[in-house]
């Protein structure tokens, strides 16, 4: 078997602790002793073991000697748990293999250094493209301090996400918002702007698959959102914060905070809206890695016109319903060299429905 195959295994293996181990990376480890796989394990929830302490707990005998593969570089510094360099270093395995290296300043290089340095023989960037792409969203956090952006939506294939009285349930299918609700448990936070709140009154939880609920974000430039809205009930099952500015009534702010809902209070930009920018700072602050934005127009536009989505998933109905709520807003495009350019990553079929999943590209990259 080669370097690949055990790499791959361990990709599958990480993959199991996604939309529970953030903000740390997924991460997964195999150990192979004369080609035979002896002790396989994952890291399965923040603040619990890492990938290589439960993969030498599992191990069926010694992994001195053997061949570890893991997907990401074992961390070389003391956080929540103690370094899985020093660890590995203990039992002395033969050889480490690792998919890419951690780009957190606390390791960046030195968990395979001690490694080396010590005698054991490494190698570094097996499946190196699919390990990178498993953690995108731990990369960009721990690069930038934001979180990873995606933007989701659904609208029907003239562009609009409501008929000319708001209303939208369901523009999409069945199976599309068991996807949704797919996504919506993969990451961190989820947010809206309050006419969404006012106009769907969603509850923003996850129900449709099996997952935790994200944190939940209003965005409520004057706390004009009602207080009886879902999505401040039950705070125990998910937690909701509502980004505010100075302009909210003080009366208001402290009877949601009596409800148990987080009051951010954001500086507003020129509009007199939350400042989007100083907002995701807050966000990866509270260790919010990953958003997901799911609308409603205002939102959406501010998020693509401010250049602050990732990701894009837009889910596309067999429908016409003619004059509408368009799905995005001015954008400030006059002529066709200015348009967004989105970089098709995936084209899914979910019902009737087609979901496009793209990128935006840079202007360098066009």
């Amino acid at each position: 078997m080669t370097d690949e195959f055990y790499m791959r295994q361990a990709l599958r293996l990480a993959k199991r602790g996604e939309g529970y181990v953030s903000p740390n990376p997924m991460v997964g480890a195999v150990i192979v002793k004369e080609s035979r796989i002896i002790g396989k394990g994952y890291h399965q929830r923040y603040g619990e073991n890492h990938a290589e302490v439960n993969a030498v707990r599992n191990a069926s005998e010694s992994i001195e000697g053997t061949t570890v593969y893991i997907t990401l570089e074992p961390c070389s510094h003391q956080g929540k748990t103690p370094p899985c360099a020093d660890m590995l270093l203990s039992h002395q395995p033969g050889r480490v293999v690792v998919g890419s290296l951690d780009p957190n300043p606390l390791v960046a290089g030195r968990g395979m250094e001690l490694l080396r340095k010590n005698g054991i023989a490494t190698t570094v960037g097996v499946l190196e493209e699919e390990c990178l792409k498993l953690n995108e969203k731990y990369f960009k956090f721990i690069r930038t301090g934001l979180p990873f952006v995606t933007l989701k939506y659904a609208q029907t294939l003239d562009g609009q996400i409501a008929t000319e009285t708001g209303h939208s349930h369901w523009i999409s299918s069945s199976a599309s918002r068991r996807y949704a609700h797919a996504l919506r448990a993969v990451n961190d936070a989820i947010l809206v702007g309050a006419g969404t709140v006012i106009q769907d009154n969603p509850d923003l939880t996850v129900r449709l698959v099996k997952g935790k609920n994200p944190r939940r974000v209003v965005v409520d430039s004057t706390l004009k959102t009602p207080s009886d809205a879902r999505i401040y009930q039950n705070q125990k099952a998910a937690k909701t914060m509502i980004a505010t500015t100075a302009r909210a009534d003080r009366k208001k702010r402290i009877m949601f905070q009596h409800m148990g809902v987080e009051i951010l209070e954001i500086d507003a930009d020129k509009q007199g809206h939350v400042d989007l920018n100083k907002l995701l700072s807050i966000l990866a602050g509270k260790d919010i890695a990953s958003l997901l934005v799911e609308g409603g127009s205002a939102i959406i536009t501010a998020f693509l016109k401010e250049k602050l989505t990732d990701r894009v998933v837009i889910i596309i109905a067999p429908k016409i319903i003619g004059s509408g709520r368009d799905a995005i807003g001015d954008l400030a495009v006059r002529t066709m060299d200015d348009a967004m350019i989105i970089a098709r990553k995936k084209l899914l079929r979910k019902g009737n429905d087609l979901i496009f999943i793209g990128e935006i590209l840079p202007q360098e990259k066009r």
